[in-house]
């Protein structure tokens, strides 16, 4: 069966990746994390870049990936948290796959991201201390929530293990007649 991509969308600290990888294991599918595959072609951290070359150079690149893996098939791709905000990301995702939004509430967000310099978009915006990140990111949600909204199913992932998600989204790949 050719199977579409299954596409990880949703804001940082939400589980894509550690979900990604262990959802493409039991899909038997390749697994694709954009952020990773930016830092290995121009060998260098997204802070890195986002500090030498800022945030558009970023978005070009993230674009390119997006190019890039959007055209495989039976894979799993997990996003960056910005990669929704243009539009032509989504509507190369969605031509080859299912977009599934990973989502957690914002002190899950919080403790999960807590490592500065790790997340240059949410540090930007970061006062420094616990009460100005947290502020940080419910302002980055509520402007990221409508691009969040074009998934074709979300899961919260608030309370649960990366297993208990994987399980949740096969149920409803299967349910769609995307499964195995």
């Amino acid at each position: 069966m050719n199977m579409h991509n299954v596409v990880l969308i949703g804001f940082m600290g939400t589980g894509k990746t550690s979900t990604g990888r262990m959802l493409a294991t039991k899909l038997g599918a390749a697994f694709f994390d954009l952020d990773q595959r930016i830092e290995e072609k121009y060998a260098m951290s997204i802070p890195e870049m986002f500090q030498q070359y800022g945030e558009a150079y970023f978005r070009q690149r993230e674009r390119e990936m997006v190019q890039e893996v959007a055209g495989r098939r039976n894979a799993v791709i997990s996003t960056g948290g910005g990669t929704v905000i243009d539009p032509r990301n989504i509507e190369l995702l969605r031509q080859g796959g299912i977009l599934i939004c990973l989502t957690a509430d914002v002190e899950v967000i919080l403790a999960r991201t807590g490592n500065r310099g790790q997340r240059p978009v949410l540090d930007a915006n970061d006062r420094g201390e616990e009460e100005g990140r947290r502020e940080a990111i419910k302002k980055l949600l509520k402007e990221r929530r409508k691009f969040y909204a074009v998934a074709d199913y979300t899961v919260d992932t608030t309370d649960k293990s990366p297993l208990l998600v994987v399980d949740d989204i096969i149920r409803h790949l299967k349910a769609r007649g995307r499964g195995r």
